[in-house]
């Protein structure tokens, strides 16, 4: 499986990301799992199971697509918890 985590524009936000992803997967107890990072304009060149991205983002993707997983705030990583739980609800 691999998880993606997006952002607008640049790479930061979403390594920043893709770290908290990273953090609370293994906080989890969830082994086997890719995170990657990309910036919008690079979307379509790359596959995942799952994108996580702001809710600016997930707005301007497709609506009602089941593999992108919206956040409030990309640094809470509270919230990409409770998002995560309903991935891998066995952690």
């Amino acid at each position: 499986m691999k998880i993606l985590a997006v952002c607008g524009s640049g790479l930061g936000s979403s390594f920043m990301l893709s770290l908290s992803i990273q953090d609370v997967l293994k906080e989890m107890g969830v082994e086997g799992v890719e995170v990657s990072h990309a910036d919008f304009a690079s979307l379509s060149s790359e596959k995942a199971d799952y994108i996580v991205c702001g809710r600016d983002i997930a707005m301007a993707l497709e609506e009602g697509r089941e593999d992108v997983i919206s956040l409030d705030s990309i640094l809470s990583k509270a919230e990409i918890k409770e998002k995560l739980m309903k991935i891998f609800p066995e952690a």
